[in-house]
């Protein structure tokens, strides 16, 4: 044989050696970055992206390579999606990985969130096929711990909503009389003053002066004359008209015994066309439009008084239907009635609740910030009042703070089956939604709490499903850990601040959010001194605190 063909294909064997049939090397580390590092937990999921850059002389031509993400928790291997690549020489489908110039690829990861993960690691398993050679490669850890701060996100700590009382201390009452006068007279006749109407009115503040809850504010008089006639005579009779009236409850006040009417304010009106044109419009007169837009036309009250009267015939029909009703005194009275102080009301309920309206009842709760005492209240308003929906809603409001649960939800249905229509019961029981995971009832119940706040609710919502962004804008101002969390989240420390220093009762949760911050803003000493306190409180916490990847580049272990 030829020596420089031998020579050649010697060579050329050497080439086919080196790029399709030596085995291929096993993958570094450094070949790898995932993004996040450490991976986190976004909802329900841990999802994530593992970037490979094969450097060139490495993917052997005729090799075919599957790799498998596997996430480690506790000793347990949960494989990924596969994904297969290959070297130009194979044939298929799959992505091209060039031996000469190295290559890259992304793998997508998406593991379901479970407990305990917050240690766990995430490596790359491959499998390779290399003609008819099967072989794997050594496993490469790509990324270890799994961030899960976003999972402090608590329903339980959510406030449900509370159906209001109407309760109120003083109740205005008004009552109302109209005595009414014959044409240019302010004479106050029989027929008047021992009306129906007016002798109602005189009873109902002869009761009024005679109890001692209710007190009579004002009494006012209001005359006023018919627009026909002129402005200088109609304003002395009107002010007569009030006068005579005025002089009348007095002297009648006088012969009942009553002194405690509070002031009598007197006032007239010498030509109520405001009135006029009121009573027109409500009228049947045919021409009645005909007449408004001679009012429409004219400011000046003579004018208008001699373009009606031009109208004869309707001027008559004026004269008999609606002028008679524009000469009067209009009397009406504002009465306090004054309700039991908050003493009277806890001394009542201790001794014979149901001689309470349901309102004061539930007015009651809202004196006590103790919530098993709430519970008991609610529960003596359900008993009582057993079909006001306000007193299940708000009992099982109380017992979902307390965290019992079944009752509460026993409660509020019970809430809603009362009023299908409560947006307050509809409201909890969205949340009693998101408490369970059962996120798309929750949204929809909470979309009926038309009128009611849900920021906070819909922000743990959000926060559930893994959007802090929504979740930052859902909640607005509310000063919770909820809040302060997405605000961590969403890296707006200066603002997570503020809110965790807003809380007024801080618990461990908390304490551990300010640590996490603490190590997010490079503060070792709020790290420690946040996660003592979180741990004084839940002393569970330390153990999580150890393994959380939120505390990794610092020495914590030896300081709690």
């Amino acid at each position: 044989m030829n020596k420089k063909l031998l020579f050649t294909l010697l060579i050329g064997g050497t080439v086919v050696l080196t790029g399709c049939n030596k085995k291929v090397a096993p993958f570094e580390s450094n070949y790898f970055s995932v993004n996040p590092s450490p991976l986190e937990v976004q909802g329900k999921t841990v999802p994530g992206k593992v970037t490979a850059k094969i450097p060139a002389k490495v993917f052997v031509k005729n090799a075919e390579i599957k790799v498998t993400p596997l996430l480690n928790v506790n000793g347990v291997e949960t494989p990924g999606q596969a994904y297969t690549f290959q070297g130009e020489k194979v044939r298929g489908n799959s992505p091209v990985i060039s031996y000469n110039q190295g290559g890259s690829f992304v793998i997508p990861v998406n593991y379901a969130y479970t407990p305990g993960m917050e240690d766990a690691t995430l490596s790359l398993k491959f499998d390779v096929t290399q003609g008819k050679k099967q072989y794997a490669l050594p496993n490469v850890t790509v990324a270890k711990g799994v961030n899960t701060t976003s999972t402090l996100a608590d329903v339980a700590t959510t406030t449900p909503a509370i159906a209001p009382d109407k309760f109120q201390r003083v109740i205005s009452e008004k009552y109302d009389a109209n005595i009414n006068f014959l044409i240019n007279q302010a004479k106050l006749r029989d027929s008047e003053v021992n009306s129906e109407d007016f002798l109602g009115f005189m009873q109902q503040i002869e009761s009024a002066s005679n109890d001692s809850t209710r007190q009579i504010k004002e009494i006012h008089i209001k005359s006023a004359a018919s627009p026909e006639g002129g402005v200088e005579y109609n304003e002395k009779l009107a002010e007569k008209r009030e006068k005579n009236t005025n002089d009348y409850l007095q002297k009648s006040f006088k012969d009942k015994n009553i002194s405690n009417i509070g002031e009598i304010v007197g006032s007239f009106t010498a030509q109520d066309w405001e009135g006029f044109q009121k009573l027109v419009g409500e009228s049947e007169i045919q021409d009645k439009e005909l007449i408004l837009s001679v009012l429409s036309m004219y400011d000046d009250p003579e004018i208008r008084e001699r373009e009606i009267r031009n109208m004869s015939a309707i001027f008559d029909q004026l004269a008999i239907e609606i002028l008679p009703k524009l000469r009067y005194s209009r009397l009406s009275a504002t009465v306090d009635v004054i309700g039991k102080s908050d003493e009277q009301i806890k001394e009542v309920y201790a001794a014979k609740p149901d001689s309470l309206t349901i309102d004061e009842i539930l007015y009651l709760a809202n004196l006590t910030k103790d919530n098993k005492e709430k519970i008991n209240i609610y529960q003596t308003a359900a008993n009582i009042y057993s079909n006001d929906y306000r007193a299940f809603n708000n009992l099982g409001a109380c017992q979902f703070a307390d965290g019992n649960y079944t009752e509460a939800t026993k409660n509020i249905k019970k809430a809603l089956e009362l009023n299908p229509s409560c947006g307050e019961a509809n409201v909890n029981l969205g949340i009693i939604s998101l408490l369970n995971d059962d996120y798309e009832n929750a949204l929809v119940q909470l979309g009926y709490g038309a009128g009611i706040d849900t920021d906070e609710a819909r922000g743990v919502y959000y926060l559930k499903n893994g959007d802090p962004q929504a979740a930052v804008r859902a909640f607005g101002d509310t000063k919770s850990n909820n809040a302060a969390l997405a605000q961590i989240l969403t890296k707006d420390y200066s603002k997570a601040k503020k809110t965790i220093a807003s809380i007024s009762t801080p618990d461990a949760t908390t304490h551990y959010l300010t640590a996490v911050l603490g190590a997010r803003t490079n503060n070792e000493g709020l790290i420690v001194n946040s996660l003592r306190q979180a741990i004084k409180l839940d002393s569970s916490l330390k153990a999580k605190a150890l393994k959380d990847p939120e505390f990794a580049n610092f020495n914590i272990a030896a300081k709690l």
